[in-house]
């Protein structure tokens, strides 16, 4: 097989190509997946081709409906968190805002077949919740366990002096999520600004761990969670300084990778908002960077993983969404940023559309082209629909 596609590779600059085969349009032929490395800006980076059976003639998808541009979803979609539901679809949830049509969303839901097309489902609550009385519901974080979609959310006004984490749980990925209530604000938590949960888990059966971790330019915070996934285990624990705001870990090959957004989200045009990074060989760190500096530190931001392109058009890109991986095996990255021509919304809120591009991983560590957002057409993710 791997001969009977050679020519395909030669075209498309593949080298040292895995082929799979997989049904993706659902006509009975099996179509080829193919996925290998190439050579971009002078460094080597993964690339995937698609070839459609169709009766034993195979094309490859290098035509219009196999590429997107970013934006993928407008006019705002801040904040973003992506997950793919037992149903079959990818589904985002995106922070409180008013769109362009006047239309106010306390939790917008979006989903998609392919992540480069969405379309509006719902607003996740029908009004907000109640233990708070001032605030919008900011940066949701959507995991399916338990069974169920469980969904933390940061409560929270601008210069807010004691905003909080709730959680909202739903059975199904559409909603509606039913608030569950305060998990803790920063007067009863101790940190201030605690907002922009993350949940994750790590390890497996008897040795699985339940996190929360959180934070917003007052230093990065995590906790254990008990099985209720509402109540504490232990003790806060710091994993990096005041530098960051939205954590994200991704657990990989026995390492955690940290993603933390810097700078200003809301600026418009003038925004700086931009992602830095950095690994530990456990999930309470220490975190370090690409030279080996600790994050714990104030002012510290760790190495940059993707930042704005004012002359491209689009600036503050970050708040990023956990890693998507297509059924190629490559990793793309859900975030939002800001079109230099188009910064506002009609109330005076920054805009910040969706956006999607591809990850390398070089040398151990993720790479995003170039370290700024892709504005170029790119192959859509492999997703068998």
């Amino acid at each position: 097989m791997q001969g009977q596609f050679q020519q395909f590779e030669n075209t498309a600059g593949i080298r040292h190509s895995c082929i799979v085969a997989a049904d993706i349009d659902n006509d009975g032929d099996m179509d080829i997946i193919t996925s290998g490395e190439t050579t971009e800006n002078n460094i080597t980076v993964a690339k995937s081709s698609i070839y459609l059976n169709d009766n034993g003639t195979f094309t490859g998808q290098t035509t219009a409906g196999s590429t997107y541009k970013n934006p993928v979803f407008v006019p705002d979609f801040a904040d973003p968190t992506v997950i793919k539901a037992g149903d079959g679809w990818y589904y985002a949830y995106g922070t409180e805002n008013t769109w362009t049509d006047g239309v106010h969303h306390i939790v917008p839901i979006i989903k998609s077949k392919n992540l480069t097309q969405w379309q509006f489902v719902a607003d996740a609550f029908k009004t907000r919740p109640s233990w708070k009385n001032n605030g919008g519901i900011w940066a949701p974080d959507v995991t399916y366990v338990n069974g169920k979609y469980y969904m933390y959310y940061s409560f929270s006004t601008w210069g807010d002096s004691n905003p909080g984490i709730g959680l909202a749980i739903s059975d199904t990925p559409e909603g509606p999520f039913v608030d569950q209530g305060k998990l803790f604000d920063s007067s009863f938590i101790g940190v201030s600004n605690s907002i922009d949960p993350y949940f994750m888990q790590s390890g497996s059966a008897g040795t699985l761990q339940s996190y929360l971790f959180w934070g917003s330019f007052n230093g990065i915070y995590g906790i254990e969670l008990n099985v209720d996934l509402r109540s504490f285990k232990g003790s806060k624990f710091k994993i990096a300084g005041n530098a960051f705001e939205a954590p994200y870990i991704k657990e990989k090959n026995g390492k955690y990778y940290f993603f933390g957004s810097i700078g200003s989200c809301c600026d418009g045009a003038n925004s700086r908002y931009r992602v830095g990074i950095a690994v530990s060989d456990n999930i309470r760190g220490p975190y370090k960077d690409k030279n080996g500096a600790g994050i714990l530190a104030d002012g510290i931001e760790g190495s940059l993983f993707l930042g704005g392109n004012v002359t491209g058009g689009w600036v503050g890109p970050g708040h990023n969404s956990k890693i998507i991986t297509d059924e190629a095996g490559t990793d793309y990255l859900f975030y939002h940023a800001i079109q230099v021509s188009d910064p506002f919304l009609p109330g005076g809120a920054t805009r910040r559309p969706l956006m999607l591009d591809k990850i390398n991983w070089i040398n151990n560590w993720p790479q995003i082209s170039g370290s700024v957002p892709g504005l170029s057409e790119q192959l859509i993710p492999i997703i068998k629909q």
